[in-house]
């Protein structure tokens, strides 16, 4: 069952998960634009977020820190493994299936979440169910799915499907160590963990980490402000008010978004389905916090 926000501070967290969505959403189009690899990105914008949060962490939060106990560092450290792992498995799946399979596969994250939630004993609501399936039905509304039979394809397939199932075990460990930890606290470890894996992972696919140019920098540093601070951060924010299931049902207006931002900043044009998928998208959303409002 999500944890219940009072009504005053719910408001809140739903104007900031809107920022965190906006935020995520330029992930895949400044990937799309910036010349370095993949899993170099990915390592890049958890090691500056982690530069950033540095100092009010290890300043302002060194007291909670040692407090925190091994439990909550142990699952904040395991959220970080399982985000690399997310990464991981996501960014080489788009090159051995399509962009539209993979990123179908990978938005199963409310599913994974609901099932899990189900599985620990929670019993979420008739609306919860139908909520998700509804905004992963908008996902598919813009994707498509078109599943292939050679090989390389059904292991891209396969991990695009691990990378969502990872993305909502992050979710849950992040909803569940907020209940004790700030969301510094938290990030910071977490965040520090992803990008000492994410720099082992670089280190043996032999992923350049460096010889870029000043611009792909540049656009290195506003993804980890947009997608990583803004983004994630806000989302580990929210999810302690909001719930697993609520905040990972509005990631998947990422899709939407980031082919809206696409036509905007890249000049390609958001296919027609996009519109639609986006009103389908925010249906299956309301359904699952008017289901949260009624508990």
């Amino acid at each position: 069952m999500d944890e219940k926000a009072p009504e005053a501070g719910r408001g809140v967290d739903l104007t900031l998960l809107g920022v965190a969505i906006a935020g995520v959403s330029f992930s895949a189009p400044l990937i799309a634009a910036t010349a370095a690899p993949a899993l170099a990105i990915a390592f890049w914008r958890n090691a500056m977020a982690v530069g950033v949060l540095s100092p009010v962490a290890l300043w302002r939060h060194r007291g909670e820190l040692r407090r925190m106990g091994r439990r909550a560092l142990g699952l904040s450290a395991l959220a970080g493994l399982v985000l690399a792992a997310h990464f991981g498995m996501w960014l080489p799946s788009l090159n051995m299936t399509s962009v539209a399979t993979s990123t179908a596969l990978c938005t199963t994250t409310p599913i994974w979440t609901t099932l899990i939630l189900r599985l620990r004993g929670h019993r979420p609501p008739r609306l919860v169910w139908g909520g998700t399936a509804l905004a992963v039905v908008g996902v598919l509304i813009l994707t498509g799915i078109d599943l292939s039979t050679d090989s390389r394809a059904l292991v891209g397939d396969a991990l695009a499907l691990g990378a969502g199932l990872a993305a909502a075990v992050y979710m849950l460990l992040g909803s569940e160590v907020r209940r004790t930890a700030t969301t510094t606290a938290y990030t910071f470890v977490c965040y520090t963990t992803t990008a000492v894996a994410l720099l082992c992972a670089c280190l043996v696919s032999g992923s350049a980490l460096a010889g870029y140019d000043g611009e792909t920098w540049l656009k290195i540093a506003a993804l980890t402000v947009a997608a990583q601070l803004l983004g994630h951060s806000l989302l580990n924010r929210v999810v302690r008010g909001l719930g697993p299931s609520t905040t990972s049902t509005a990631i998947l207006l990422e899709t939407p978004g980031a082919a809206l931002i696409a036509g905007l900043w890249l000049g390609q044009t958001p296919p027609a389905a996009a519109y639609p998928a986006l009103l389908v998208i925010l249906g299956g959303l309301a359904l699952v916090i008017l289901s949260d409002r009624r508990r």
